[in-house]
């Protein structure tokens, strides 16, 4: 059966993806002790995504939201939005964006985010 270019390359990056979580997420839980990778954002108070756990509502996008406790680590999935993280209160100081897939320690410990498109 003939299947157009189109829905093949759909379905090719639907399978790269999907690789690449599960991939991303096996490879880092069983190497530094991460939290299984899943849909979404979250920030960690700790290192290796230990510690306090803030969820993210990626819908709310460009408000500045506090953390207490600051976060040292992240962990996101989405296609749509990526965090700024800022060293200072109010979305100041020192700043570090994600990608769509990022699940890392963060250089300092960060006081406020926002969420941005991709």
């Amino acid at each position: 059966m003939f299947m157009p270019k189109v829905k093949l390359r759909t379905v090719a990056a639907g399978a790269a993806m999907a690789g690449a979580l599960i991939g991303l997420g096996a490879g880092a839980a069983g190497a530094a002790g991460w939290p299984p990778l899943q849909e979404g954002a979250y920030l960690y108070s700790g290192t290796n995504g230990s510690g306090v756990v803030t969820e993210v509502d990626l819908g709310d996008q460009d408000t500045c939201h506090a953390l207490t406790p600051s976060a040292l680590s992240v962990q996101i999935a989405t296609g749509s939005a990526s965090l700024e993280l800022y060293s200072g209160s109010g979305c100041t100081g020192t700043g570090w964006r994600s990608g769509t897939l990022t699940q890392t320690n963060l250089p300092r410990p960060m006081l406020s985010y926002r969420v941005v498109p991709a």
